[in-house]
């Protein structure tokens, strides 16, 4: 997305800077179609699990396995969702320490619901996003960051209602953009409002860096969509 906050790049957890990045393994990628969705802020340098991919549709957080449990082509030993919580819960020690000195940290609270996401933890990730929320409410990012979380555990209405509602705060902002187009697509088969949704994001961001990926997405759809 092209916001950044300050986490990981999913990896990029909530960035602060205004970029909107596409990650491979531990963040959404923008061939989400294939993987993941786009973030929508910076990410916290959270552990990268070996190659996560995941199915396109409405996705869980499933079970003791994770995406890299088929096995990784680099030679790194594969993750299960266990070891990834593990890598997770100790990542995000020093993180609560700050939260015990200042609870309404939503910086903090952001970077722990970035670093939970990116290792497929999305419920405790949803949790941290909310409570960041309550304290910054318009924080387009985090609202993004949060309707990935819950697209992935199946509730694609909340994703697209969460999505929405970032837009009014930034109409422009390109990750939520980009994930509605996403979630129409491929969850709710609505191949007209997918492409409406990108082909706004190309019009207000006309330097997005992944213009290429959206045309192709836009391609793609449309033809699908034919045959």
């Amino acid at each position: 997305m092209e916001n950044e906050s300050t986490p990981p790049a999913i990896g990029n957890p909530l960035w602060r800077p205004t970029q909107v990045f596409v990650m491979s393994a531990v963040c959404l990628v923008v061939g989400v179609v294939l993987g993941y969705l786009l973030r929508g802020s910076a990410p916290v340098a959270a552990p990268a699990p070996t190659a996560m991919t995941e199915p396109a549709g409405a996705p869980t957080s499933g079970a003791a396995t994770s995406p890299a449990a088929a096995g990784a082509p680099d030679g790194h030993p594969k993750l299960t969702l266990d070891d990834m919580k593990r890598m997770a819960d100790a990542k995000a020690a020093g993180l609560l320490e700050k939260l015990k000195t200042n609870p309404n940290d939503a910086t903090t609270l952001n970077q722990l619901g970035i670093l939970y996401r990116a290792t497929h933890q999305f419920k405790e990730a949803e949790g941290y996003f909310e409570k960041s929320l309550e304290i910054d409410p318009k924080n387009a990012d985090v609202r993004t960051d949060l309707a990935s979380c819950l697209y992935y555990t199946g509730d694609a209405d909340g994703a697209l209602a969460q999505l929405n509602k970032a837009l009014t705060y930034d109409p422009k902002h390109a990750g939520a953009l980009m994930n509605i187009g996403i979630i129409k697509w491929k969850a709710k088969n609505d191949v007209p409002g997918a492409v409406a949704a990108w082909e706004k994001l190309l019009k207000l961001n006309p330097d997005f860096k992944q213009k290429d990926a959206v045309q192709r997405m836009i391609a793609d759809a449309q033809q699908g969509a034919k045959s």
